[in-house]
């Protein structure tokens, strides 16, 4: 009986240490996204949470001051590709997605 308190205890601290560990402050900077040579950059400034690419995303550049992640679709879910500041990768145009 001792053993399970204490185990119920543990994974009680654990979550709440875990949800205050995750939240991190908004990216500072820009995530500059290329599609093609007859469009203009899309530029997302000082980017929070999800957002979709443009359907025709090419290269993600990261110019912020966190790590993005990138994703095979438009809702932030499932495996992600992470890029570190200074970096940029490319992306799946269409269906991709990133967040900061």
């Amino acid at each position: 009986m001792r053993a399970k308190s204490l185990l119920v205890s543990l994974v009680a601290a654990g979550s709440v240490l875990g949800l205050a560990g995750g939240a991190q402050a908004a990216a500072s900077g820009d995530v500059v996204v290329f599609s093609t040579e007859l469009q203009p950059l899309d530029v997302y400034r000082d980017p929070e949470g999800c957002r979709q690419l443009p359907a025709a995303a090419h290269v993600l550049s990261n110019l912020t001051d966190q790590p993005v992640k990138i994703y095979s679709n438009p809702f932030c879910l499932g495996p992600s590709l992470v890029v570190q500041p200074g970096y940029g990768t490319h992306v799946p145009g269409g269906a991709g997605s990133f967040s900061a």
